[in-house]
């Protein structure tokens, strides 16, 4: 197995490796700037972060109860209780308005059951550039040797199944409407279909409950069904990201039919892994033991506020948040955590912007979780994923050159540009007031 290594910035004398080109080690911070800008932009965020995370976790619960209440019990695919992931849930947001992301796991009803097949099997055949994925492969009984012929046989009225009785027998044969959520022609779970599903189901149920509310919930996307917008009377948004999945067997594994900010996997049958329950678990197992008021989740913040910053400058690329978090992590795992004291702030902020910039010029940007053996024991990652080859998470986007080289151009100007964004988004001391470049209704 290839070890998940973390790419070592290698910086010229002078800074500059070539005309136009900036490395990140040379970025100039000022500590005390970058406390004042951490202090001022991210801290008021902290309390407000709780009350709407509250609110979100009400009124998902609601909808999804009401979208329970709509599905044909005996037929539809049955709805669980959602999970919450992503910054909202790992206390690094960073702007406005808050956004919630919440995975949606749902199971097929009796006697149906789910079968995965994952890039990693050795007996499944998937392409190099969907790594990361699984199919999902919709069992019923008869269509194996293992379960009872009856679902799949039609016995005629003269003969019983000494199994089943009449009722359950045609309750096999009724179950069409989870066959029709499979791509044509085959036995796997359409990601299309189930998008669709999940709209419609979405669709009745608000219309159910919405009389209770005082707010207004619209779909933000229609290519991505669980994208929602909810608008207050009082101008104020949330948006919230619900995403249907299949649990991945007994484990905080998910098999999801998207990720936001990923457009690369085209596939209608390949299903994304997201382990993102076990890197919020590893966040909170590295933040238990990484010194008082660490600088981890600031260098975090400050990277995700800069892309988001650069993105409204230049436009939208292939870079994320995720790919910022991924960096981090493994900046975690590989240096000694007193190194993360709040007075090294700057400094790990010059490690995060080298590591993705090395990163970037290497073309290798690997999954933390997956066959990384620097991950604690105490995670407790599927050893199905712990044994895996390591996935370059860059590689779909290195196929496609014009993609990738726009995300390079995108970075290296928001590491061009990291003083000054920084500078001019923190209060200065004027006359030994306070002074904020921006007012109070940004929404940055």
């Amino acid at each position: 197995m290839i070890p998940a290594e973390v790419p070592e910035p290698v910086e010229d004398e002078d800074g500059d490796s070539s005309a136009g080109y900036l490395s990140a080690k040379s970025v100039a911070l000022d500590k005390d700037v970058l406390n004042n800008f951490c202090k001022t932009r991210f801290h008021p965020f902290i309390h407000e972060t709780g009350r709407v995370r509250e609110f979100i976790e009400g009124f998902a619960d609601d909808l999804l109860e009401a979208l329970r209440s709509v599905c044909d019990r005996e037929a539809d695919l049955e709805v669980e209780d959602f999970v919450g992931i992503g910054s909202m849930f790992e206390s690094w947001r960073v702007s406005k308005p808050p956004t919630c992301d919440l995975i949606v796991p749902f199971s097929p009803p009796q006697p149906f059951r789910f079968q995965f097949q994952l890039w990693c099997d050795p007996a499944t055949e998937i392409p190099l550039d969907l790594q990361g994925c699984g199919r999902i492969k919709l069992i019923k009984p008869g269509w194996n040797g293992t379960d009872c012929i009856c679902g799949s046989t039609n016995l005629g009225d003269d003969m019983l199944c000494l199994l089943h009785n009449r009722n359950e027998c045609e309750k096999l044969e009724e179950h069409t409407s989870v066959e029709l959520l499979c791509a044509r022609n085959t036995t796997y779970l359409s990601k299309d279909q189930i998008m669709r599903w999940f709209q419609i189901s979405v669709t009745k149920a608000w219309g159910k409950i919405s009389h209770k509310y005082d707010f207004e919930l619209a779909f933000r996307n229609l290519d991505f069904p669980g994208a929602l917008k909810i608008r207050f009377r009082s101008g104020k948004t949330v948006l919230l990201n619900v995403t249907p999945a299949v649990q991945f067997e007994e484990t905080d594994a998910y098999l999801i039919s998207h990720f936001p900010s990923d457009t690369s996997n085209s596939s209608d049958i390949h299903w994304q892994l997201s382990l993102s329950v076990y890197e919020r678990n590893l966040l909170k197992y590295l933040a238990k033991r990484l010194p008082t008021n660490s600088c981890h989740i600031h260098c975090l913040q400050i990277v995700s506020f800069l892309h988001k910053k650069q993105t409204a400058l230049t436009g939208r690329s292939a870079f994320s948040n995720y790919h910022i978090k991924t960096a981090l992590l493994h900046l975690l795992l590989s240096k000694r955590l007193a190194m993360w004291q709040p007075q090294n702030l700057d400094h790990r902020l010059r490690d995060l912007l080298s590591f993705l910039q090395q990163s970037l010029e290497e073309k290798r940007l690997y999954h933390v979780m997956v066959g990384n053996p620097r991950i604690p024991v105490e995670i407790l990652v599927p050893k199905r994923i712990c044994s895996a080859e390591p996935i370059n998470l860059f590689r779909p986007l290195v196929l496609q050159r014009n993609v990738y080289a726009k995300m390079e151009v995108h970075f290296q100007e928001m590491v061009r540009n990291t003083s000054v964004l920084v500078q001019e988004y923190t209060p200065h001391l004027s006359n030994g007031h306070v002074r904020h470049e921006f007012s109070s209704t940004d929404e940055a």
